[in-house]
């Protein structure tokens, strides 16, 4: 007689708390759940009452990580209730900090979070002496995309410049100038990264599950587009209730998500398989020397999706930069009108697709609002992945089991916290 008990409680390495159990005996499972037993957090009832002005400050609250992405999209929905159409030249800054927040986000993953499984340490600390030049390089990269973000919205952890209607604060010249040099750069460090990931062994398991994220005919979509599915047509960003269809399950405080089939995934590997024709020759290159393309059907390689983006992140920057150069730029009124109104934004954030929904009245004054998180979105995707990996891993010593259910969780780069909604109770 064989008994398994795996019971993680909690795995680390992600952000926010998210539990492991499985018990199994004679090969044959007892129980396999991945629970969320994170608190609440309120968010959106916060944002009822508040004024406009107030709204994308209090959004960007929601991720210390993906706070310029929640800031993006509070904007964009207000933006879309008022009835505002923000100038090329807004869009080309949002652009570029948008390029700035994937490029960090994607290397504290790969580098920080990912990187110690595949090299067998618990964290990245044991890699400061073994691979010394790795870790000094992940920071440097980290480095760059902060003072990025920072040159384009005084800092990248709650942005303060970007605001509804453009930017209170424009960036100087010489700054993003000088910030070029740096990104052509940290191509250097990239492959290095890159030959760093080519020399690790990613674990052989495959799951077919429907994609979503946002598809833009005239680029890798970041910040705008239509909900695109690998399963059925693309639909607009107001109908994303029709494709999110959250529901709720007794171990998990944040909802969980379902479109055409029982459950999706979100992120850089779904970005990946719907939109990699729209990547740029070099990511291109560089996914075929990591040997992963489109459709790729292994959620442990979300990972390497992930550094393929950086490439197109670092690409996408230098690009923008040049076209901001080139055309200078100017300042530009404000001038934002309230209106009654709904507003829907969509955009992806580093770990998937983000949706905020704002309802304002004539004083624009909020008076609903709903975010639904990726890693919300991913949670229904995780268990259907673990009950898929588990049956074939059971004979496996514990250890390993429990090792592969980690870093299955952690390929995702769950940000759970942010995952969890507030609930309305009506007792009687």
């Amino acid at each position: 007689m064989t008994q398994i008990n795996v019971n993680v409680h909690y795995v680390t390495r992600i952000e926010g708390h998210g539990n492991l159990i499985l018990n199994a005996k004679d090969g044959k499972i007892e129980e396999l759940k991945w629970e969320v037993p994170e608190s609440p957090r309120f968010f959106e009832a916060m944002l009822v009452g508040r004024h406009y002005d107030d709204v994308h400050h209090i959004a960007s609250r929601i991720c210390g990580i993906c706070s310029i992405a929640h800031t993006t999209a509070s904007i964009q929905a207000t933006e879309a209730a008022f009835g505002i159409k923000p100038s090329e030249q807004t869009i080309m800054l949002r652009k570029l900090l948008y390029d700035a927040e994937l490029l960090e986000s994607h290397v504290l993953h790969t580098l920080f979070l990912a990187a110690p499984d595949f090299l067998g340490v618990d964290s990245v600390l044991p890699l400061a002496t073994t691979h010394k030049d790795v870790v000094v390089m992940a920071l440097r990269l980290k480095k760059l995309a902060y003072n990025l973000a920072e040159a384009l919205a005084e800092r990248k952890t709650h942005p303060l410049s970007c605001v509804v209607g453009g930017f209170a604060k424009l960036p100087d010249l010489n700054v993003l100038k000088a910030l070029r040099k740096r990104l052509v750069d940290a191509y250097a460090d990239l492959d290095v990264t890159v030959g760093l990931f080519k020399t690790l062994k990613i674990p052989d398991f495959v799951r077919e599950t429907e994609y979503i994220a946002l598809r833009d005919p005239k680029e890798y979509a970041f910040i705008s587009g239509q909900i695109a599915s690998s399963d059925a047509p693309a639909v607009a960003i107001n109908d994303y209730l029709n494709v999110t269809n959250e529901f709720c399950v007794p171990h998990s405080t944040a909802k969980y998500a379902k479109n055409k089939r029982d459950a999706y995934m979100v992120g850089a590997l779904a970005r990946f398989n719907l939109n990699f024709k729209q990547l740029s020759p070099r990511a291109k290159k560089v996914a075929k020397e990591l040997g992963i393309s489109a459709p790729n059907h292994n959620p442990y390689m979300i990972t390497v999706a992930q550094l393929v983006e950086t490439y197109q992140a670092l690409d996408e920057s230098i690009s923008l930069i040049d076209q901001i150069l080139n055309k200078g730029l100017k300042e530009e009124p404000i001038n934002v009108k309230p209106r009654a109104g709904k507003g829907v934004s969509a955009v992806e954030a580093p770990r998937g697709i983000l949706f905020h929904d704002y309802t304002y009245d004539e004083n624009g004054i909020i008076t609903k609002a709903n975010c639904i998180i990726p890693t919300n979105q991913n949670h229904n995707n995780i268990q259907k992945d673990l009950e898929a990996l588990v049956p074939g891993i059971l004979n496996k010593p514990e250890n390993e089991i429990r090792l592969m259910m980690e870093m299955l969780v952690r390929a995702y780069d769950p940000c759970v916290s942010c995952s969890t909604h507030s609930l309305n109770v009506i007792f009687k």
